[in-house]
């Protein structure tokens, strides 16, 4: 077939300059689909680390026995179930916490405004950094 070099008279009136420029505008369509997709990324990844950087601030104010290693696990995880993952051990330590002590910590982390709850259900709840 003809690249983009050649004219194409006969199909759009004659001007090649204005072929070209239709034919490089379909073929850029990819690269701005992939810079928009780069920008977004970047953008969330800046938001990510903003809230990250909330939570760290707020971990000295937690007076729980293992709060900084529920902080940690909160900054590793994209979900934490209290239930599951705080209590009886913390996920990953050899720190215990009672069932009641893990969702008063979620509480008190939604309270500050650096967790959120994922679910909205009453049991069962889900929290992730806000």
């Amino acid at each position: 077939g003809l690249g983009p070099g050649r004219a194409r008279r006969h199909q759009d009136g004659g001007d090649p300059v204005r072929w070209r420029r239709r034919w490089f505008d379909r073929m850029d369509r990819p690269a701005r689909a992939v810079a928009r997709g780069a920008q977004d990324a970047v953008r969330l990844g800046h938001d990510l680390a903003r809230r990250a950087q909330r939570l760290r601030e707020v971990a000295p104010k937690l007076r729980a026995k293992g709060s900084d290693a529920a902080v940690a696990l909160f900054l590793r995880e994209d979900a934490v179930l209290p239930s599951a993952m705080l209590a009886p051990r913390i996920q990953g330590t050899s720190i215990t916490m009672t069932d009641r002590a893990a969702r008063r910590l979620c509480d008190r982390l939604v309270e500050l405004g650096v967790v959120r709850e994922l679910t909205g259900r009453s049991t069962f709840r889900l929290y992730g950094v806000a």
